[in-house]
């Protein structure tokens, strides 16, 4: 596996795991403040995660001819 594809998967990872812990806020008893927070937070997680998925999938095809 290339050195990028590597990184990007560990980076993919660990927002995975940022994602959970937001997550596990918003199933919380509700706190507004903390819920409102974590919901941006999610959503721009899971904007990251995607752009890494499209960027771990771009480097597994390989260069385009």
């Amino acid at each position: 596996m290339s050195e990028r594809l590597e990184t990007l998967k560990k980076a993919r990872e660990r927002m995975a795991d940022d994602r959970h812990v937001f997550a596990k806020v918003l199933a919380a008893p509700f706190d507004r403040d903390k819920a409102e927070r974590a919901r941006i937070k999610f959503i721009e997680t899971q904007a990251l995660i995607d752009a890494l998925d499209r960027a771990i999938e771009g480097e597994q095809i390989g260069p385009a001819t």
